[in-house]
């Protein structure tokens, strides 16, 4: 069996690798960083290089002669308040998050048409059903990521093609230290504190649930688990809590899920 892993050299990706090996896939990891887990054969590229990720997919497919499950797991975040946040930032994170998950999708679709099977796993986030104050785009990536994965399903479905998404909620990872920061990047210069004086502790409480959140094993735990079954349902929450939060902001009015909301992180 053969997987390919993106995003595979921290975080999700690492453990994603590790479990892979353990159960006898032959593991290709795909990431910006040369560094994977004892077993795993490497590939650095960034996701958002269409191109580039096609011409890996096309090597490993030559090589191996068969895909049998993608986990599209790279990303990025970046926070700030949607009126300061540069269009650059905007289309940075979108490139990384969704069009870096439709490439590797476009690249192996082909090989698992052929072959009559395969999976994918779209790793996603509770943030793209629980949108997030100034992790706008972070949670607009996410939410579009969902809605490619759920038509892909009934698109693929007569092929043999499995596609599941995995939504993990806060996670212990280095994800949280990576997170681009309005004014540690090209976001623009206008002091966000002074125009939203509510994104300092926002973003604190985000980082704190995310430092205190799951450990990387176990989200990788569920991923793994959707990967390996032969039906897997169209989307998997990690924690009780989370599809908890999930289902209450479904159910409850709008107005009032986007209140406690705000009120939980403003």
């Amino acid at each position: 069996m053969v997987a390919i892993v993106t995003g595979a050299s921290s975080g999700f990706g690492y453990e994603v690798c590790k479990q892979l090996v353990e159960k006898g896939y032959k593991v290709y990891g795909i990431s910006r960083r040369n560094h994977a887990p004892t077993g795993v054969t490497t590939f650095c590229a960034d996701v958002s290089d269409g191109n580039s990720v096609r011409l890996i997919v096309d090597d490993i497919a030559l090589k191996e002669g068969r895909i049998d499950l993608l986990i599209a797991n790279a990303g990025m975040g970046i926070s700030g308040p949607v009126e300061l946040t540069s269009e650059k930032m905007a289309r940075r994170i979108m490139d990384v998050n969704f069009f870096g998950q439709i490439h590797i999708v476009q690249a192996v679709l082909p090989y698992m048409r052929a072959q009559k099977g395969g999976t994918i796993v779209f790793v996603s986030s509770v943030g793209a059903s629980i949108a997030l104050p100034f992790q706008a785009f972070y949670s607009a990536t996410k939410s579009a990521v969902n809605s490619v994965a759920l038509a892909l399903r009934n698109e693929v479905r007569k092929y043999g093609i499995c596609v599941t998404v995995v939504m993990p909620g806060d996670a212990s990872t280095g994800f949280t230290d990576a997170r681009i920061k309005h004014n540690d990047c090209d976001i623009e210069t206008t002091d966000s504190a002074a125009l939203y004086p509510g994104y300092g502790n926002a973003i604190a409480s985000i980082e704190k649930d995310e430092r205190n959140g799951v450990s990387p094993e176990q989200v990788a735990n569920v991923i793994v688990c959707a990967a390996c079954k032969k039906n897997p349902a169209p989307l998997y929450v990690v924690g009780i809590k989370y599809r908890f939060f999930i289902s209450l902001y479904n159910i409850l009015p709008k107005r009032i899920a986007i209140w406690l909301v705000g009120k939980y992180y403003l």
